[in-house]
């Protein structure tokens, strides 16, 4: 808000610095003098005309870029955000946030065809998505978003820390969290590994389960959303099938697909939209699951292709790696000893409004 660069009244002034509009005002006071940018001397109405009292948050740290009046500090890696001011309510007092967890790591395929037990790999799990929203909100944000979340801030150095990506294994890895302040998104969920014992495993988004050649039940599914936040960081991986192909990881707008009886393993979870750099990017996408005749897809926002093949339909391929930065959970390796891929990296976005 500025005052009039026409006629102007001491309730403009008062409403400018903050003030009641009938505050009494001292012509000499400091935040006055401040506001006219008349450190001394003698000092006039005119001189208050089209001023502004906001003050706007300063920090350094990470990929600094600009969109519009927001300016916007990007971690690919952990480091810190230094705040050197922290503005007023005419200008800035709070900043916005996107944490996402690093993807979990998908499952390694077991056996083949001619050489029983056999068995496809799960898709990881994507990362933990957590935003927050500007109220009103100034950009476009995804479903998953907090109202109202924006964080105050105060003059200091804040630790940024980005996640890895869990390793594909027996089962997969779970990935590693993000942290912003009080803001923790958990890494995604390691994929269940064929013929293992144990299922997909718990995270921002859980990781699928998958075939139990030859054992009484399928290996489950991990949990999404693990601890719980609200609105939920994420969702459950897909349910493994007896005899069949590996299930998808969970994704931070949707749960991983069941892989099927035969054929193609199942899609990973969906990953969520939000425009906090300044265009549409997607993030935590589920790891695909892996199939006999064809890999799935992994989830939008950087979720890894499941491995596909093994025994008599050909060689045994591995999942693909979750996207770097997204924090999309590793493919799973189909059968015959197809490997589980690795998560991709979380990422975490500061932004607030500079001018």
């Amino acid at each position: 808000m500025t005052t009039p660069t026409g006629q102007i009244g001491l309730s403009d002034v008062n409403t400018e610095l903050g003030n009641s509009p009938t505050a009494q005002i001292n012509m000499n006071s400091a935040p006055v003098r401040g506001l006219a940018g008349v450190p001394t001397g003698a000092i006039s109405m005119s001189n208050l005309q089209g001023k502004s009292n906001a003050q706007f948050v300063i920090a350094s740290g990470g990929t600094e870029t600009t969109s519009g009046d927001w300016k916007i500090h990007t971690f690919n890696s952990s480091g810190t955000l230094t705040v050197n001011q922290v503005g007023n309510p005419a200008g800035s007092t709070t900043v916005d946030y996107l944490v996402v967890g690093g993807g979990g790591g998908g499952g390694n395929g077991a056996g083949n065809y001619a050489n029983a037990p056999t068995g496809h790999g799960g898709g990881g799990g994507a990362g933990g998505f957590r935003e927050s929203v500007p109220a009103p909100a100034a950009w476009s944000v995804s479903p998953l978003a907090s109202p109202g979340g924006s964080l105050g801030v105060s003059v200091t150095s804040y630790p940024i820390t980005v996640g890895g990506g869990g390793a594909g294994g027996v089962p997969g890895g779970s990935g590693s969290p993000s942290v912003f302040s009080t803001i923790t998104s958990t890494g995604g969920g390691g994929a269940a590994g064929a013929n293992s014992n144990s299922g997909g495993l718990a995270g921002g988004s859980g990781g699928g389960g998958c075939c139990q050649n030859f054992k009484s039940s399928a290996a489950p599914p991990g949990p999404g959303n693990n601890p719980p936040t609200s609105p939920p960081q994420g969702n459950s991986g897909g349910s493994g099938v007896n005899y069949g192909q590996g299930a998808g990881g969970g994704g931070a707008t949707g749960g991983g697909s069941p892989g099927t009886g035969y054929g193609g393993g199942g899609p990973g979870g969906g990953g969520a939209n939000t425009s906090i750099s300044g265009s549409p990017t997607a993030s935590a996408g589920g790891g695909g699951g892996a199939g006999v005749n064809a890999g799935s897809s992994g989830g939008s926002g950087g979720g890894g292709p499941g491995g596909s093949g093994g025994g008599f339909e050909g060689p045994p391929g591995p999942g693909g790696t979750g996207s770097p930065n997204t924090g999309g959970g590793g493919g799973g390796g189909a059968r015959g000893g197809g490997l589980g891929a690795s998560g991709g990296s979380g990422k975490v976005i500061i932004r607030y409004k500079f001018q």
